[in-house]
């Protein structure tokens, strides 16, 4: 990999904590948004959270409605840059190569998991262009199924062009326990297609209930 991390073990940064009250604040002013569901959020963190994806701004979004600090999974070329790639490190976040199966990140989201950290994960891989969940990719599954985490989705919903300003909706679905995928230990081919495709579909189930009527 030619970012520079620390894959050996994950850290809860103090930075995170220090930070997420002004994170909580920037997003009040950028976006008016409303919380559905967060009973649906787990008392102890050791799982997933999975969610579509349409802006840079979504962890911050995502992680102003839950308690946890979140680890977030996020694409290699934002870490080329070696201040910013430091800055997201002490934010929790870790670089992954898009598209070429980079285990080292796998093994490192499972160290976060095993740790009783909370995993996030933007399963599409990139931002849907048009502001709708699309197709996932099977990673989110795959730390799943060797982690025997459980995964909760989440959906992020706008009617408008994503920006400053614009009303958000995230919904907090049902938690998908581990066992409801049906992981087996000989693995076969479409255990982690199947399980991609029930995430993805209760993401997009989310999305689709829309904003809350008043």
């Amino acid at each position: 990999m030619s970012v520079e991390f620390d894959f050996s073990q994950p850290k809860d940064h103090k930075t995170y904590h220090i930070l997420k009250p002004l994170a909580v604040l920037v997003n009040r002013i950028c976006h008016p948004c409303t919380y559905v569901g967060k009973e649906n959020i787990p008392e102890e963190g050791g799982f997933i959270i999975c969610c579509n994806h349409m802006s840079n701004f979504d962890p911050i979004v995502l992680g102003s409605g839950v308690k946890f600090p979140v680890h977030y999974m996020a694409k290699e070329e934002l870490f080329e840059n070696k201040a910013l790639g430091w800055f997201l490190g002490k934010l929790n976040a870790f670089p992954v190569i898009r598209g070429k199966g980079d285990m080292r990140a796998v093994e490192y989201a499972e160290k976060i998991i095993k740790k009783g950290y909370v995993l996030g994960i933007f399963p599409e891989g990139t931002r849907s262009k048009e502001y709708k969940p699309m197709r996932g990719k099977a990673g989110a599954a795959l730390i799943a199924k060797q982690t025997g985490a459980d995964v909760l989705p989440v959906s992020i919903y706008t009617e408008d062009q994503y920006k400053n300003g614009t009303h958000l909706t995230i919904r907090f679905g049902k938690l998908i326990k581990n066992s409801e995928f049906g992981f087996t230990e000989e693995g076969k081919s479409r255990e982690l297609k199947d399980a991609t495709h029930r995430i993805m579909g209760d993401i997009t189930a989310l999305w689709e209930e829309g904003h809350c009527k008043k």
